[in-house]
């Protein structure tokens, strides 16, 4: 059977179609520097509790949707229900970020419920299918899970972390060991984006966030073989589906990560120079990104500049709007609906 091709502008650009204006979306576009995300946020008592409430977390996913008209919706969800769904435990605190039990060794590893967890994180795919319900014709559902790396990070040292040096020392020590917890996420992701697929999802993302931390050796077994091994798994089972990947902070490793990942497109942190990238990535797959998100907070000139110069640099290839990274909580909304704005009127 011959497939239609796509008529949405994200999913077209992401299967190499040029698109003018092109496609936009934004990491976090659905969070804290929105008022009704805060009003929501004030009625449920934990983060996760907002994660694993398909009705509140499909009004979530909505909000910039009905704001800004975004071409693609991210499900709101987080990297680390993953662990979670593992058995382990995982809070958040205000102004501190994610807070975990931390992972102390094989016996723990050895102990993490990697089977079932589409079973245990049913809330986050019944979501999905709330929003590809009400969402507009012309809009993508993204879908989204942590790099195996990012989450492992997470998982050994408790949270958030200046030097990593407790996950670095385990990875270099001992790295069959460690090998045996990243194989365990590989399988999880797998299974957790594979759901969110079947419940309605069309693109999927996978966020290596701490990607740049690694050297040339241990980026290439840390991250770019787990995300292979996750690129070809989804792929077998949904291969209509693109793969975004974002390992942010890779640096000179960005061209063997998309070569040898194989993934469909591939999520510019802010420090890749757009010439470089254009000249080295877009003639393999579709790029995204990557405005300062402290553009977006500052705006006005510094905005329409940087929105200018990277439509300029991408507008000959396949290309979707977006940050280098997150959205940020200051980021007054009217910067957010002028920077839609620009990118319909176009050059």
């Amino acid at each position: 059977m011959t497939l239609s091709p796509p008529s949405k502008p994200m999913l077209r650009a992401l299967m190499g179609d040029v698109m003018r204006p092109p496609p936009v979306w934004l990491m976090r576009q659905a969070g804290r520097y929105l008022p009704e995300y805060r009003e929501v946020r004030a009625r449920v008592g934990t983060f996760l509790d907002l994660c694993y409430s398909p009705e509140l977390a499909s009004e979530v996913t909505l909000q910039p949707i009905r704001r800004f008209r975004m071409d693609g919706a991210i499900l709101f969800s987080d990297i680390l229900v993953i662990p979670h769904g593992m058995g382990r435990m995982v809070g958040f605190r205000d102004g501190e970020g994610p807070v975990l039990e931390k992972l102390q060794g094989r016996e723990e590893v050895e102990a993490l419920a990697s089977d079932g967890i589409a079973e245990r994180l049913a809330p986050v795919y019944e979501t999905v299918a709330r929003v590809a319900g009400l969402l507009p014709a012309e809009t993508a559902l993204i879908g989204f899970a942590g790099g195996p790396w990012t989450v492992a990070t997470y998982m050994v040292e408790g949270g958030t972390s200046r030097d990593f040096a407790r996950v670095k020392r385990w990875a270099l020590g001992e790295p069959d060991g460690f090998a045996l917890l990243i194989d365990r996420l590989v399988e999880a992701t797998i299974a957790h984006l594979s759901a969110q697929i079947a419940a309605g999802v069309e693109v999927v993302q996978i966020f290596e966030s701490w990607a740049g931390i690694l050297d040339a050796e241990s980026f290439r077994r840390w991250v770019i073989e787990p995300n292979r091994k996750i690129v070809a798994a989804v792929k077998v089972r949904h291969p209509q589906v693109p793969i975004i990947g974002f390992p942010r902070g890779a640096g000179l490793m960005y061209r063997a990560y998309v070569v040898e990942t194989g993934v469909s497109a591939v999520g510019l942190d802010t420090t890749v120079p757009c010439g470089v990238a254009q000249r080295t990535l877009q003639s393999l797959v579709p790029v995204q990104g990557n405005l300062d998100p402290l553009a977006l907070v500052v705006g006005g000139a510094a905005l329409e500049r940087g929105v200018a110069a990277i439509v300029a640099a991408f507008k000959d290839g396949p290309f979707v709007f977006n940050l280098g990274h997150g959205v940020v909580p200051e980021t007054p909304v009217a910067h957010v609906a002028h920077l839609a704005e620009l990118l319909r009127r176009g050059p």
